[in-house]
């Protein structure tokens, strides 16, 4: 490292996916040194350091990481983006060493047995609609978007803009169009991390606070939990990336148990993209794919007509490059 130099650190954060009850939940844990602006813990992703002595890769570091802070082994992962913006970690002036995250996304199932090793490490699940509420189209359009979200960004997107500022982005108004819906245009599900950016930007999320941008929100928070540094926009950048997923992979297995019913496989990709199905469409493109297969089996845990059981057939990695379920915009 030359004279002058920043020393740089690599973090390693984990999005880590499961589904409970058909809600959409994310692991958390809560440091005694993040907290918000009015003093209440905040919570955070699972947050590991990569040593190069003693992790070969990013990700067997991640998985010693989490494990370690969360009794947690995890399935499913994948590389997500990295983040490395000046800022990120809200240090004043930005000294000490830059630390850079690279992001993961993790699925697991939900098997009851972990709540016990969880609480003892200090962890959680939490729904992850919960943060960002805005998201959760299952009931129909969150009033909040009306209410609350389009006025604001609305009001923000006709106020003057600095000719030098963002110059290399489109304009606020199309910005707005495309990652909303409005005049319309269709709200795509996949456009997470885009509408996060833009109520970060418009300050109407408590992050704004945080980091110094503005002196308060108005909103009292009414826009889901805050949580530390940027791990909001990295739990979008997990949920759009899981939500896409869907389409092309079938990662929803990593999910399920074994075996399953097609109510609790709609409802559990429902609760992933925010968006209601037509139970029966949903039925003939599943079994239309050929991405299940009945095990002979039913279920009575419904309380009501016995419901055929099924598994993911695996062979399906065999016959195509795309297996996912490709559920329409709306």
């Amino acid at each position: 490292m030359t004279a002058g130099s920043t020393a740089i650190a690599i973090g390693l954060n984990a999005a880590i996916v499961t589904v409970m009850e058909n809600e959409p939940q994310i692991l958390v844990i809560s440091m005694d040194e993040a907290r918000a602006t009015n003093g209440a813990l905040l919570d955070g992703l699972p947050l590991g350091s990569f040593d190069p002595l003693h992790h070969r890769t990013f990700e067997t570091g991640l998985r010693a990481s989490v494990e370690e802070q969360t009794a947690l082994h995890l399935g499913y992962v994948e590389q997500l983006y990295t983040f490395g913006d000046r800022g990120r970690q809200k240090q004043p002036d930005d000294t000490g060493p830059h630390i850079i995250s690279v992001g993961y996304l993790a699925l697991t199932r939900d098997d009851g047995n972990q709540s016990g090793a969880l609480q003892r490490a200090g962890a959680a699940w939490h729904k992850w609609y919960g943060y960002l509420p805005w998201e959760d189209w299952r009931s129909g359009r969150p009033p909040m978007l009306d209410e609350i979200i389009m006025p604001a960004l609305k009001d923000w997107a006709n106020k003057p803009q600095n000719a030098d500022s963002n110059r290399h982005l489109p304009s606020r108004k199309s910005r707005l169009r495309l990652a909303f819906g409005d005049h319309d245009f269709p709200w795509d599900e996949e456009r997470v991390l885009e509408r996060y950016e833009i109520l970060y930007e418009a300050g109407l999320i408590e992050e704004a606070v945080s980091d110094g941008r503005i002196a308060q929100t108005g909103l009292s928070g009414e826009l889901g939990r805050q949580m530390r540094l940027d791990h909001r926009r990295i739990l979008a950048t997990a949920i759009a990336r899981l939500r896409g997923k869907l389409k092309y992979r079938p990662v929803v297995f990593e999910l399920m148990p074994p075996e399953f019913t097609l109510t609790a496989l709609q409802s559990t990709v429902e609760a992933i993209s925010g968006r209601h199905l037509h139970k029966q469409n949903f039925r003939r493109l599943v079994e239309g794919a050929e991405l299940v297969e009945p095990t002979g089996h039913t279920s009575v845990a419904t309380g009501g007509r016995p419901a055929a059981l099924y598994r993911f057939r695996r062979k399906i990695f065999e016959e195509r490059p795309a297996p996912g379920i490709k559920v329409g915009g709306r």
